[in-house]
């Protein structure tokens, strides 16, 4: 017999108000460091264009499509942050020893921190004169490359104390949270000062003048990706779920990147020129969120429906995304402390040359990481 209306309405508002019951993951889950290690690499051929060559001097070809695809790294990142917070930690926030995990966050934070302004020196120091340096240091300027990490430091600083929160809100408040915060970091961005203090604006909302990444403006990508956390350890328990989870991820990428090119036309060449210069990332503006976010979903995507298989055939990007960390500090000091400091070599090479180390960069990260493991493992 069909469910009456009332009842199905009922059932809806009884979903809509349940909080999160998760299984604990076991193990790690090789597609979620397969898509993180697929916004490293593009994050390391971004990198190594940008660092090593400028944006102004990369040909049409290499703008289009080249570093274009690059612009999904970021968004692709922050999401499987969220994530991975989800997967490891929010199924715990109520167990007795979540002030031990709480606590291993916020030490993770500190070493982030630390290694942040070790990698803003190794960014600025071939090109800024000691003072501005320090000025960064101190949070007066933003460094470039190395801000990602600024902000991956400071969330977890603060997140962890927000995860059991997180768990005890109903579904229905966990799925207007993104919408609700983007636009309240929009309105902020654009109406609220932050009393004259520049680099709080910068830190939480992002500001015109300064290359960061704001709490508050890419906290949407964050909880977008608690939610999908959520779903990723529910499918692990039902395929009936998963086989739900990646077509509608691929279906909201594609409608995501669908809308960019609504909102671009009849322009949509000069769009995608735009986009590939950065053109709407700090602040964020819709037209990028829409194709960085779009492509970050169609990605992660194919990611969960490869699994196991994928992660397999792509292991030297699986090893990158198991210790992100480690392969961000390995791949700027290469960039800007060997390549662009010690051997002199800002807009000394080609395109094609710098393309092709960035390529190389990807393996020789891998390749760092695991030896760097395979020492401490005889050590």
């Amino acid at each position: 017999m069909m469910p009456s209306g009332s009842g199905t309405w009922r059932a809806i508002q009884d979903r809509l108000g349940e909080h999160p019951s998760l299984p604990a993951a076991q193990g790690r889950i090789e597609a979620i460091d397969l898509a993180r290690g697929v916004a490293i690499a593009l994050m390391i051929l971004s990198h190594t264009v940008s660092g090593l060559l400028g944006i102004d001097q990369v040909p049409d070809w290499g703008m289009v499509p080249i570093h274009l695809l690059t612009k999904f790294s970021s968004s692709l990142f922050i999401m499987v942050f969220g994530i991975a917070l989800a997967v490891a930690f929010l199924p715990r926030t109520d167990a007795a020893d979540w002030p031990q995990r709480r606590l291993k966050l916020l030490l993770r934070g500190v070493e982030v921190l630390f290694w942040y302004k070790v990698l803003t020196v190794v960014e600025m120091l071939p090109a800024f004169p000691v003072a501005d340096i320090v000025d960064t240091l101190l949070f007066q300027r933003s460094a470039i490359w190395v801000e990602i990490l600024g902000f991956y430091a400071i969330a977890l600083l603060w997140l962890p104390w927000a995860l059991p929160l997180w768990r005890r809100m109903p579904l229905w408040s966990r799925l207007v949270s993104p919408l609700a915060i983007a636009l309240l970091a929009g309105w902020l961005e654009r109406h609220f000062d932050f009393w004259g203090i520049e680099p709080l604006k910068a830190i939480l909302v992002e500001d015109d003048d300064h290359y960061t990444w704001g709490q508050l403006s890419r906290l949407p990508l964050v909880m977008l990706g608690l939610l999908i956390g959520e779903a990723v350890l529910r499918c692990r328990e039902r395929d009936a779920l998963r086989r739900r989870l990646v077509p509608a991820l691929a279906a909201v990428g594609t409608a995501m990147l669908l809308g960019f090119v609504a909102v671009s036309l009849p322009g949509l060449d000069a769009a995608l020129r735009a986009m590939a210069h950065n053109a709407g990332k700090h602040p964020p503006e819709l037209a990028f969120m829409l194709f960085s976010l779009g492509g970050a979903l169609v990605i992660l995507a194919l990611c969960l429906f490869g699994d196991a298989q994928a992660a397999a055939r792509l292991k030297p990007i699986v090893v990158i995304g198991s210790d992100a960390l480690k392969a961000f500090i390995f791949h700027i000091v290469v960039i800007f402390g060997l390549l662009r400091w010690l051997l002199k070599g800002w807009q000394v090479y080609s395109y094609p040359q710098v393309l092709g180390a960035g390529i190389l960069l990807i393996p020789a990260t891998a390749l760092w990481i695991g030896l760097t493991r395979w020492i401490k493992a005889r050590v």
